[in-house]
């Protein structure tokens, strides 16, 4: 029984682990990366005939099969609590002591075909068996190296896709919320921008757009970052906007809307809000919840526009109350 030279196995392996982080993914990502494994490995470790298994529910469901005369056909389907399935997840990579996988007719010679070694691979959602038949003279020591470093190579290949897709639709959303222009008020120039501290974040502005001689805005920074803090934005955006278009006072809308936050998220998180409606004469309304103070400037001084009640989401309820400034532009 010969052993594989140290040095050549772990060059194979170190290629084998970048073409599992390089190669282009999609729906036979998978198949490529078995043929990659059975190509690269297949006489060393002396597997051959790699199949996958795809959990539906509680079973598994035969995906891919090699296309090999004279070998026994594999299982179409196993259920989850099989013993044979159980095996291997318990292990994450187990070598059988038979070729349990078959499904044997009569009069089939199973030959060469010793037994078989299988791991489990997952996303964050989907879960994977991977098969191999095991021929004469393999090296379990050499075998379980291997197929380890694969399959946890593998996973957190498939993990990180998934999680990176979870992270760009919660980046379209949020972007979604934002507004996608600026009003055109006369006698005001408006803009806005944010940009959050990671892929998504917790910061948040929006117009509103009230009679000819009214309009309003606010600003907002929810606690903490990442999709939790993303989630607190989308709440907040959408409660305001329905609020607002109901005609509903801003001290009640505001008060209102830190009921629902509250009951909704962990004590630990809240939401700064500044909400404001300012008139086309300047005369300037607003709410502080707990942010930072905005600037005004009149072109001689600044004016901290200073909170005038709690933060949002924190207690079931907050004293807040409307402040008034007189020809603010």
């Amino acid at each position: 029984m010969n052993m594989i030279e140290p040095k050549i196995f772990y060059r194979k392996l170190d290629f084998l682990q970048n073409r599992i982080g390089l190669e282009k993914s999609g729906k036979d990502y998978l198949l490529t990366i078995i043929k990659q494994l059975e190509n690269t490995f297949g006489k060393d470790l002396k597997i051959a005939n790699g199949s996958i298994y795809e959990r539906n529910d509680n079973e598994y469901i035969l995906l891919f099969k090699p296309n090999v005369k004279n070998r026994p056909m594999m299982a179409s389907r196993l259920q989850v609590d099989s013993p044979v399935i159980q095996a291997v997840h318990r292990t994450k990579t187990y070598i059988y002591d038979s070729p349990v996988f078959f499904q044997f007719d009569e009069g089939v010679r199973l030959n060469e075909y010793t037994t078989h070694v299988a791991f489990t691979v997952h996303s964050q959602a989907d879960r994977w068996i991977f098969v191999f038949d095991l021929m004469s003279e393999w090296v379990r020591e050499e075998v379980d190296l291997c197929l380890n470093a694969v399959r946890t190579a593998l996973n957190y290949r498939l993990t990180s896709e998934s999680v990176k897709s979870e992270l760009q639709q919660a980046v379209q959303i949020q972007q979604s919320l934002l507004p996608q222009s600026s009003p055109e008020i006369p006698g005001y120039q408006i803009a806005g921008f944010s940009q959050p501290a990671e892929l998504v974040g917790g910061d948040l502005y929006d117009y509103f757009n009230f009679e000819e001689e009214e309009f309003g805005f606010c600003i907002g920074d929810a606690s903490g970052h990442g999709i939790p803090a993303a989630l607190m934005v989308r709440d907040v955006v959408t409660g305001l906007r329905m609020g607002i278009e109901k005609e509903m006072k801003m001290v009640h809308t505001l008060r209102k809307l830190n009921s629902v936050i509250y009951q909704g998220v962990y004590s630990s998180r809240f939401i700064s809000l500044f909400y404001a409606e300012m008139e086309r004469n300047g005369n300037l309304f607003y709410a502080n919840a707990g942010h930072p103070s905005p600037l005004l400037y009149n072109g001689k001084e600044f004016k901290e526009l200073e909170p005038t009640g709690l933060i949002i989401g924190a207690f079931p309820k907050i004293d807040l109350y409307r402040a008034f400034i007189k020809q603010a532009g």
